[in-house]
């Protein structure tokens, strides 16, 4: 008579398998933790307790505030990394990282006190991720925000090799009395718009199909630099100077050009009976944008949609300080230009008119 084997009888094997094995590199892991420790340092500030390295980071919110109110925000760089991993360039993606939440919590009147990471990829390439870290801290660095904590997940077969995905979250306080929420806007009062470092970190998707119907010379000369260094530069992070100007002048209201262009996102910060006007004229858009325009064919609204069209954080303030603005922002090294007014809305109008 046969007899069979059980299917819940362990099979005997002489293979004896490990974690590396299975496709994960643990000491590649601590390699990483260790090359990126001396970056994180360089953005420690009061209030961290613990930070890169333990379970769980903590930071003591500052006794300067009385009613401390805590803003967080998270965000990714989305599809630019494909443009990052086609001209592997990995250096400036993490302030792209960065700048998306930090700049995102600043709207609300709050400064950013910290940041964490979240760095995933089928294959730890140590000297890859190093280079995304070290441009995580440089982009806390200019947001005067401490990197106090972060995640690295090796996960084979996530992710087609030599790619990964980044995540980022920022945490900031404001004092409860100080909060930025656009309720005090009010017809008359001016848009400043604050010229962006390129198309940040948003349409790169309409830009990736520009560029494959186009099919342009990425290394050639585009106004001083290449067209591969124009796409690529990193998101601008308004924090520094805009938290100097809410500390000496009143700002009733701003808005982070990101996903939804300048036509969504000015309504985000506006009551429901106002509207916003903007005067396309008032400022000139990029080379760069005229040239995803010109080569992908893309209409006015779409592009104002889509894109910041060279305008990157606007700012509402009242019309008696609007020239004492531009110039405290000036001086502290943004080109800033007067874009456009707020007035009563008329009907169901939309909320930002360009004309």
């Amino acid at each position: 008579m046969s007899t069979s084997t059980s299917a819940t009888t362990p099979a005997t094997t002489a293979v004896s398998l490990s974690y590396a094995d299975a496709g994960v590199d643990m000491v590649a892991g601590d390699a990483l933790v260790d090359a990126i420790k001396p970056y994180a340092k360089r953005t420690m500030r009061e209030g961290v307790m613990a930070g890169i390295g333990g379970f769980g980071a903590m930071f003591e919110i500052s006794k300067k505030y009385k009613e401390p109110v805590l803003v967080s925000g998270t965000d990714g760089v989305g599809t630019k990394l494909k443009l990052a991993f086609h001209l592997n360039r990995h250096d400036t993606v993490g302030i792209d990282l960065v700048a998306m939440s930090v700049n995102d919590i600043l709207v609300q009147g709050a400064e950013p006190l910290f940041f964490l990471d979240y760095f995933a990829c089928g294959k730890l390439d140590v000297a890859t991720a190093t280079d995304v870290i070290k441009g995580v801290a440089f982009g806390c660095e200019q947001a005067g925000c401490a990197l106090i904590g972060g995640e690295t997940a090796e996960m084979p077969s996530m992710y087609p090799e030599g790619e990964y995905d980044l995540a980022g979250f920022a945490v900031g306080a404001v004092e409860k009395s100080k909060i930025i929420d656009g309720s005090k806007i009010a017809p008359g009062d001016v848009i400043l718009g604050l010229a962006s470092s390129g198309i940040h970190s948003n349409g790169f998707s309409l830009v990736r199909k520009i560029i494959e119907v186009a099919k342009p010379d990425l290394n050639a000369d585009f106004h001083g630099r290449s067209l591969a260094d124009a796409l690529i530069a990193p998101t601008r992070i308004y924090v520094k100077p805009l938290l100097a100007l809410m500390a000496s002048l009143e700002v009733k209201g701003m808005a982070h050009i990101t996903g939804g262009g300048l036509v969504e996102n000015v309504p985000r910060v506006l009551g429901d009976k106002l509207t916003a006007i903007l005067n396309s004229a008032a400022w000139d858009m990029p080379p760069l944008f005229k040239w995803l325009q010109q080569h992908g064919g893309v209409a006015d609204a779409e592009m104002h949609r889509v894109f910041n069209c060279g305008i990157g954080m606007v700012v509402i303030v009242a019309a008696d300080i609007a020239e004492a603005a531009m110039a405290q922002l000036t001086a502290a090294g943004e080109t800033v230009y007067n874009i456009g007014s707020i007035r009563a809305r008329a009907g169901d109008e939309h909320q930002t008119q360009v004309i």
